[in-house]
């Protein structure tokens, strides 16, 4: 089940409140730009489906997102514990950073939690199979995978060349509880 933690900058370990309903965080995050929606799979897949038998069992919502948004490519991760970089990864994806173009990201399987920078607020999105979210671009955040990492991901891209960050060099994220921490 998805969850959205929301603190105030001053009050890093204290969530002024938790929403697990599906519409609230969808129509909470909406508020402030990002964009966060629940996709269901169109055909079976399992743990050995191929990249491209994944991404064809999302087409249509992919395909829609596609033209919304101007994404020319799309491709699929998955990183478990016994990835040989995950605490690299890890420690680069915890830093606040910001991109040139929108983060999407979809949950095939899995969890990871995106916290979100917006004015004097944290929004921590606890993003799990079936959610999908859309970082807006220049949007201040980080993405905490956990200890032991374990997800497959559909990411949408504007740029062919992928992943960019723009890290600011704040060390905000650190104040804030981890995935592990919020589990």
């Amino acid at each position: 089940m998805s969850q959205l933690f929301v603190y105030h900058t001053s009050m890093p370990k204290q969530a002024l409140k938790v929403l697990n309903h599906l519409e609230d965080i969808t129509s909470t995050l909406n508020q402030v730009g990002i964009r966060f929606e629940h996709w269901q799979a169109h055909q079976s897949i399992t743990a050995q489906s191929s990249n491209d038998e994944v991404i064809a069992a999302y087409a249509d919502d992919i395909a829609r997102l596609k033209a919304e948004g101007g994404y020319v490519t799309v491709d699929v991760i998955s990183l478990d514990e016994k990835h040989p970089q995950k605490d690299e990864l890890r420690a680069k994806f915890l830093d606040e950073h910001t991109h040139s173009e929108d983060e999407v990201r979809f949950f095939v399987s899995g969890r990871g939690l995106f916290s979100l920078h917006i004015d004097e607020h944290i929004y921590a999105v606890l993003c799990e199979k079936g959610s999908l979210i859309s970082v807006p671009a220049g949007t201040k955040h980080w993405f905490d995978m956990g200890e032991h990492p374990r997800f497959t991901a559909l990411r949408l891209f504007n740029n062919p060349q992928g992943w960019v960050a723009e890290f600011t060099g704040d060390k905000i994220a650190q104040a804030y509880p981890t995935l592990d921490e919020l589990l």
